[in-house]
């Protein structure tokens, strides 16, 4: 049954229209949309491994230009739709910890966090609330996501063929590791993010502090 859904997928990854929808999930997920577009990411550069850089490219661009997006949804509309939207997606703990470190470390933080599974939309929304630069924030995110995604493009381009049989021969077991590291990495995205472990000043943030 995993066999059959993995070659489902693949297959509608290999659809024609596919490349509209990894533009389509890369700009929502960086301003609001809940699924990162990793898994379609992945699923691409498998079918197509010669086309992987392309879709990297594709990746970058629609997740910067989402990451505007939600820039401006903090920057402008943060009291109407972007409290409501960090409540939505189970952010809106996080957000006074984010504001007091981009505050305190700017463009260190998107290069850092942008890259991890933390979600690029809880910095984007919470870059725009606190008046980052705008140059700045899109620098930095272009560099961020470019790393995350460009890497991806960048491996299956090199090794497309070979990983993609090595996936399909090994299949059960690597969904299984697959599971343990997206646990270990929210994990340790919960720590950065103001988990107990945190001595610093902003792991302690509240909204008061970022008024």
């Amino acid at each position: 049954m995993l066999t059959r859904l993995y070659q489902w997928m693949l297959a509608k990854a290999a659809h024609r229209h596919a490349e509209r929808w990894l533009f389509a999930f890369s700009f929502m997920e960086s301003s609001f949309f809940p699924i990162p577009p990793h898994p379609l990411l992945g699923l691409m550069c498998l079918a197509r491994p010669e086309r992987a850089l392309r879709f990297g490219v594709i990746c970058t661009l629609a997740s910067v230009l989402g990451g505007l997006l939600g820039y401006a949804i903090g920057y402008f509309l943060y009291e109407t739709v972007g409290q409501q939207l960090l409540a939505a997606l189970g952010l809106a703990a996080k957000f006074p910890v984010a504001a007091c470190y981009l505050r305190e470390f700017g463009a260190e933080i998107i290069l850092i966090k942008g890259a991890t599974p933390i979600p690029f939309k809880l910095i984007t929304i919470t870059a725009g609330f606190i008046g980052l630069p705008l140059f700045t924030f899109l620098w930095a995110s272009v560099l961020s996501r470019a790393f995350q995604f460009m890497l991806v493009g960048f491996l299956f381009w090199k090794f497309g063929r070979p990983i993609k049989a090595f996936i399909e021969k090994y299949l059960a077991l690597l969904s299984g590791l697959f599971l343990v590291l997206i646990v270990g990495g929210f994990i340790a995205a919960s720590m950065l993010t103001g988990g107990p472990s945190k001595s610093d000043s902003c792991s302690a943030a509240t909204m008061a502090t970022v008024r």
